[in-house]
């Protein structure tokens, strides 16, 4: 039989068409739901073994898919693969403090490349969930707290990733700004604030990097299940912005079976995690009696094998084949390197390599770095440097694992005739007498973050405070790396000399922070997220439900909080801050940070002159930047405008920045133009976006609390469709 589909001249809609002309309503079925082929006895023979598999249709030619989750790279749950490691990439605040879209294509080049390797084609990645709350166990996933900077990095690691004839997800869609309790929680927000936040990132990964597939996330929004959310998928996803792929349900977000694929779910996933598998018989009877249309789920069939041609994995199918290793290594390290922050430095870093004596303590820094846990756990290729144990819900995931790329191993490669002595931190006074005979003491200091819960606190874990306090009170001359998964509270900030955020680093992340320390590279990240000086200042200073657990029937849990309500085995959250996530809301109400969003020291120093602004239907910012330090470096000034919101307050916005690597003595000039979405707000009246005219303050900064250049100029009044 001639495989007129096969043909590629055709479109991919057109070709999706003629092939499901083809299919019986048992194959079509078979299409919209899969299980973990883990949990399959035996395995299917033709699974890769990650976290998904969907059947093909082999005598239509209809791959199989094998899905892997890959946030971060290639995951290995359970190491059902045994042996089989992957290269780890930075986190993704790491990425997000990069600022620098190229090198988010290149890591999601990486990561879509080993994907293909180990042989599949649906890349369960990456993330664009703003950071609403702080303490998230998956904020480390994440890309921040603004939806500029979250869609455009995401977008451009999907198109990466995509570039390998894979299908890249976007995940989790929407509103999932905690994991406690997040299969129970309602997020509650208008519509215009979500439209002019998360979605807005959303929309724009989507705009960027046109993934195949998008993710529901496992909590209901303003009401619904976010995997039977008509106003979500149907209204917003497919409708207002045309999107074509299709969507895939969470492991474990199916509730119903005609809601759901009436609302716009097309695929079931992981469908030994739900109550029963609703995409299988069930929808077969549903389609049979008429309750769900024959039409709805030949669209859900169409998307997807619609994205499957898109996407290059009919025409180019995934087969295994040899991995670079080093060569992804290095794209790793490049990540870390870029992304890592310089928060303090009182001239005392760079380091020299010819210093007499150097303590290095804590944090397991004698073998590796930490990463996060969760489905997005990647097994270190040859193993782990160390794994511990871990109880609870996360226990069901992976151990916690650290990166065997040792800091101690990296510090003492970077030094000559040197004397690096290590002391693991548990005991402070031990590790206090080290650094008294040292010139320079580092404390490394960690907080594992993972999904399935929250952290208790913004805190450091333990008695890390106290080592550093310690450690610090014995030789001034100290320096504080983190390795973490959030912001972080820092009571010693003032009695250290340095402080480096390197986030979780990665398969290359003890080299990267060498590197960093020794001045081999000069430090160019920027938070993507705000420090708050107390977790008072933020929007909830308690998570709901963290503490009592998720409320069943007849039973609540005892709050005085007005923004939680609770009813029938569900809690629902309020989202007061709208649209003014993180910094926004820190600038709302008049609350400095302990460090800004868009902060970040370097080695050298930048200046910013001759600001031009153009008004009219948008704004472009044009200024000078010229480093005037003695090293070269990378500088990423920030363009932010002040508007009026929807709820008639102030709402500043970050509309562009520029990445600028020069030379000692160096300027070039840099241009920045504004998305109009940032210049305006949601009206549902229209429905779309409304500019309104009138001046518009515009600021330069070097972070969201810091204006090196100011001015003002006129926007002319428009609409924008939806």
């Amino acid at each position: 039989m001639t495989q007129a589909w096969m043909d590629k001249t055709l479109s991919p809609d057109a070709r999706a068409t003629l092939l499901i002309e083809q299919l019986t309503l048992d194959e079509m079925i078979s299409l919209v739901h899969g299980p973990m082929p883990a949990m399959v006895t035996p395995p299917p023979a033709d699974a890769a073994m990650g976290a998904g598999y969907i059947p093909g249709v082999e005598r239509l030619g209809i791959p199989p898919l094998n899905e892997t989750d890959a946030s971060l790279g290639i995951a290995n749950p359970r190491q059902v693969r045994p042996g089989d490691g992957a290269t780890g990439l930075p986190s993704g605040l790491a990425l997000a403090s990069t600022w620098d879209p190229e090198l988010a294509h290149a890591a999601g080049v990486m990561v879509g490349s080993e994907a293909r390797d180990k042989g599949f084609n649906v890349l369960l990645g990456g993330g664009a969930n703003l950071t609403r709350e702080p303490r998230c166990g998956r904020n480390f996933e994440y890309l921040g707290e603004d939806p500029l900077l979250a869609g455009v990095l995401a977008g451009e690691a999907i198109k990466g990733a995509q570039s390998n004839d894979i299908v890249c997800t976007l995940k989790h869609f929407a509103l999932n700004d905690q994991e406690t309790c997040r299969h129970v929680v309602d997020a509650r927000i208008d519509e215009g604030a979500l439209r002019e936040s998360d979605l807005l990132a959303f929309q724009i990964a989507i705009e960027r990097g046109d993934p195949g597939s998008v993710m529901c996330a496992y909590n209901r929004v303003n009401g619904e299940w976010a995997g039977e959310s008509d106003f979500l998928l149907n209204q917003v996803l497919k409708r207002d912005w045309g999107y074509r792929g299709w969507v895939m349900s969470d492991w474990g977000a199916v509730h119903s079976t005609a809601k759901a694929a009436l609302a716009g779910l097309d695929q079931e996933s992981g469908e030994q995690l739900d109550k029963q598998v609703y995409f299988g018989a069930p929808l077969k009877e549903a389609v049979e009696q008429g309750e769900v249309p024959f039409e709805r789920l030949t669209d859900m069939v169409h998307r997807i094998l619609r994205s499957l041609f898109a996407k290059g994995v009919f025409d180019n199918p995934a087969a295994k084949r040899f991995t670079d290793y080093a060569a992804n290594a290095q794209v790793a390290q490049a990540a870390a390197e870029a992304g890592t922050v310089l928060l303090k430095n009182d001239g005392l870093l760079p380091l020299s390599g010819s210093l007499r004596r150097i303590a290095v303590i804590g944090a397991h820094a004698d073998v590796g770095v930490l990463s996060g846990g969760g489905s997005s756990q990647v097994i270190p290729v040859g193993g782990p440097g160390l794994s511990l144990p871990v109880a609870g819900a996360a226990g069901a995931f992976a151990n916690i694992t650290y990166h065997p790329s040792a800091p101690l191993a990296a510090i003492r490669d970077m030094t000559r005739n040197t004397q690096v002595t290590f002391s693991p931190g548990t005991d402070p006074a031990e590790a206090a007498d080290l650094a008294r005979d040292a010139d320079v003491a580092i404390v490394f200091a960690d907080q594992w973050a993972t999904e399935a819960e929250d952290l208790p606190s913004l805190s450091l874990p333990g008695h890390q405070d106290a080592l550093i306090e310690a450690v610090a009170a014995a030789n001034p001359r100290t320096v504080v790396v983190l390795e973490t998964g959030t912001p972080v509270l820092t009571p010693w900030l003032d009695r250290v000399s340095a402080v480096l955020e390197a986030w979780y680093p990665g398969t290359r992340g003890g080299e990267a922070i060498a590197n960093i320390l020794f001045g081999a590279v000069n430090p160019s990240g920027r938070l993507p997220i705000s420090f708050p000086r107390e977790v008072e200042d933020l929007v909830r200073p308690e998570i709901p439900g963290q503490i009592f657990g998720p409320p069943e029937e007849g039973r609540t849990i005892p709050t005085s909080r007005p923004d939680v309500q609770q009813h029938k085995g569900r809690f629902s959250v309020e989202h007061p801050e709208g649209a003014d996530v993180g910094y926004r809301w820190f600038a709302k109400h008049g609350t400095a940070t302990l460090f800004p969003f868009g902060f970040g020291l370097s080695y050298t120093s930048f200046a910013h002159s001759g600001l031009e602004l153009t008004g009219g239907e948008t704004i472009t910012a044009s200024f000078e930047v010229k480093n005037t330090g003695a090293v070269a470096g990378i500088d990423t000034p920030q363009v932010y405008v002040t508007v009026t919101g929807s709820d008639g307050q102030p709402s500043q916005r970050l509309i562009g920045w520029a990445r600028v690597a020069l030379a000692p003595g160096e300027s070039r000039r840099v241009s920045v133009t504004a998305d109009r979405r940032l210049l305006a707000n949601y009206d549902l009246a229209l429905p779309g976006w409304r500019i309104a005219a009138g001046p518009v303050a515009v600021v330069v900064g070097t972070s969201a609390e810091d204006a090196t250049l100011h001015g003002e100029v006129a926007v002319t009044a428009g609409t924008l469709k939806p």
